[in-house]
């Protein structure tokens, strides 16, 4: 479960159960209801229902937090009924809850809104205090603290969770826009190639229908230029499509680093690149730029390394989850038949360790 969460998944977690370090600024009202019972002789059913109380609050308080990381509708019913419950233990001089439950609620409301009820709690319930004919100035420094702490708490994680959210969004919007660009220079490839030559197809066709009344024997000579010419054009097609042109190795591996990286996949690069020949340098810089589009589009990986030494390559990254067989992207299958036929080899497989591993060998 944890392995298949994703980045964003788990900056979610984080700020989800650091927020609710607010609601556990709230257990102290267990040991005061205790000390009341213990030094105070308060009765102990009155003890209990404040505990029972504040126990509903604290199960109910985790619930608004991660509806408002969520986007979701403000719980109106669960800041409603919590909120009944402060008031009950404030009555009988419990602040504990004060803070949490204005956490939850400046979660909904407007930040104006969230700091003028959190001075008006403060004031109000040491009023209250002081009329009951306690001291008020050690409830109004705690209380005032535990309020700062948890409303601005709760608004700053908000405000780190959009952060990350955002950020998140970005990269994988990235890593689209790189798979994008990728399928956009093919289709260039494909749309250059293709046009002029059937241009040239049907415009000798063409002429070769014109010519066929008069002249039978020219039409003939023209409709085999044009086989000639469509047999040419699928070659130069078939090429395209496997990658035959020739590719810099060199800048394909800063290409991919930088890309990558851009997708916050933290990439390192080691290649002797120097001795290879040039067919060899084209084959592996399409393994390469392959096997890139597969870590942004089939993996959460957070690490890449990339080495080539002797004509052999090597493509690891951390980002697999889930069993080995929905890892067999089929980009992979063209290129383990070109490596083939050029005397080498190419696996593809997730790792012992938990990782995925990409490696070509051909002749250097």
């Amino acid at each position: 479960m944890i392995r298949r969460a994703t980045k964003l998944d788990k900056i979610r977690w984080v700020v989800a159960f650091s927020t609710d370090f607010v609601n556990v600024l709230s257990f102290f009202g267990y040991y005061d209801l205790y000390v009341r019972w213990r030094d105070f002789g308060v009765p102990w059913p009155v003890v209990l229902t404040g505990a029972v109380l504040l126990l509903v609050f604290n199960v109910l308080a985790t619930r608004p937090h991660r509806v408002a990381m969520r986007g979701g509708r403000r719980p109106t019913a669960i800041l409603a009924v919590t909120g009944v419950i402060i008031l009950v233990l404030a009555v009988n001089g419990l602040m504990w809850a004060i803070p949490a439950w204005l956490g939850m609620l400046g979660l909904f409301v407007r930040r104006r809104t969230i700091v003028i009820l959190s001075v008006l709690s403060v004031v109000l319930f040491n009023l209250y205090v002081a009329l009951l004919g306690a001291p008020p100035w050690g409830t109004l420094l705690v209380q005032s603290v535990f309020t700062g702490v948890s409303v601005g708490g709760v608004l700053t994680n908000l405000w780190l969770w959009g952060v990350a959210k955002e950020a998140y969004e970005g990269q994988e919007a990235q890593s689209r826009l790189a798979v994008s660009e990728e399928r956009l220079r093919f289709a260039r490839d494909l749309n250059a190639l293709l046009g002029q030559s059937l241009t040239d197809i049907a415009a000798r066709a063409e002429g070769a229908s014109r010519t066929l009344p008069a002249d039978p024997a020219a039409a003939a000579e023209e409709m085999f230029a044009v086989r000639d010419l469509a047999r040419r054009s699928l070659r130069e097609v078939r090429s395209v499509v496997q990658g035959y042109r020739a590719v810099d190795l060199d800048e394909m591996l800063a290409s991919v680093r930088a890309v990558l990286e851009a997708a916050d996949v933290r990439c390192t690069v080691r290649a002797e690149t120097g001795s290879l020949a040039p067919e060899t340098r084209t084959l592996l810089a399409t393994v390469v730029r392959e096997g890139a589009t597969n870590v942004l589009k089939h993996s959460r990986a957070e690490r890449c390394t990339i080495t080539i030494e002797d004509g052999v390559l090597e493509m690891s990254n951390d980002g697999v989850s889930g069993p080995a067989g929905e890892h067999a992207p089929n980009g992979l299958a063209g290129l383990a038949q070109r490596v083939r036929a050029v005397g080498g080899t190419l696996e593809a497989a997730p790792t012992h360790e938990g990782g995925y591993l990409l490696r070509a060998a051909v002749p250097a």
